[in-house]
């Protein structure tokens, strides 16, 4: 159990609440906390050492490196944002923390950039026609269609032959203007592209009945605010289903395919979207590729 007096002495270092604000805000590796804080790493690692011993963090590892992030309690929460208002380089690490994002966001959004017109040439883990027709399968008719993290909007296109408007998310600008050029030649004039995050996704709350993530999510740099993005949108009894890899121990993925996580497990997705206020969560294992390393495709179906 967390120690009260314990952490209040490790709020108190103007260091240590910096770091512990960062990460409430996103989880980040040493690396990136070295270039926000400007410090040395033994330093900021001697620090982050002290707030894992005080349960404060955790730290989950990723390729080459342990990415942190906090879990301190609500009431410690509070506390460390008003003592913000005392650390004077805290609007400075905000900034800086914004600008580290972006960089994770381009390294991704170079890779598909160069992707797009080859997504049905090329191999892409996870996705196949059989667990994608399976997901169509277990849903019903829908006015207003959300593909977020669409690529080129295969699914998109699909969806557009029934549904009243259909709007494909990519933060992919040659994805957008390659989805774009597709819907006017097949004359899809409710299919509309739109340049955006699936962590901040350009559509209106509670304005769409179905959202799909398909092999989207383990590109995400925090699956959960994308989770939490789509409950928003959703009008309530609104439907989210979710296309993505059973967890894997693939790393050569991340440098492949530019997969920021390796998969979910059943339980792990189930969490993450009850932690976004989903309910009725249904998850099954829908395809397996018969060639190494055999992914696995992993279906889950929630309600708002």
């Amino acid at each position: 159990m967390t120690s009260i007096l314990n952490s209040l002495k490790l709020l108190a270092d103007p260091t240590r609440l910096r770091l512990l604000l960062l990460l409430s805000h996103e989880q980040l590796s040493v690396a990136e906390l070295q270039e926000i804080l400007a410090m040395g790493q033994s330093r900021i690692s001697t620090q982050l050492a002290q707030l894992k011993k005080a349960q404060l963090i955790t730290d989950t590892r990723s390729g080459k490196s342990n990415f942190y992030r906090a879990t301190m309690p609500a009431s410690l929460q509070t506390i460390a944002e008003k003592a913000a208002t005392e650390i004077p380089e805290h609007k400075t690490d905000l900034q800086t923390l914004k600008h580290i994002l972006r960089k994770r966001s381009d390294a991704t959004r170079a890779y598909f950039d160069q992707l797009a017109g080859k997504f049905g040439k090329q191999y892409v883990p996870g996705r196949s026609w059989r667990s994608l027709a399976e997901a169509l399968l277990k849903i019903h008719q829908f006015d207003v269609v959300a593909d977020l993290g669409a690529g080129e909007g295969t699914a998109a296109q699909l969806f557009a032959q029934r549904a009243k408007q259909v709007i494909a998310v990519d933060n992919s600008p040659k994805m957008v203007e390659f989805g774009q050029g597709l819907a006017k030649q097949h004359q899809f004039e409710n299919l509309d592209f739109r340049l955006g995050e699936i962590e901040e996704v350009p559509i209106d709350s509670e304005t769409v009945d179905l959202a799909l993530f398909s092999q989207a999510l383990h590109h995400a740099q925090n699956p959960s605010k994308a989770l939490k993005e789509a409950h928003r949108i959703l009008k309530p009894g609104g439907t989210l289903v979710v296309l993505d890899l059973l967890q894997h121990s693939f790393e050569k993925a991340r440098e492949l395919y530019f997969d920021v996580h390796l998969g979910f497990s059943e339980a792990h997705l189930s969490e993450l979207l009850e932690e976004a206020g989903f309910q009725n969560t249904t998850t099954s294992l829908v395809d397996k590729e018969k060639q190494a390393p055999h992914f696995q495709t992993l279906l889950a179906v929630a309600r708002k």
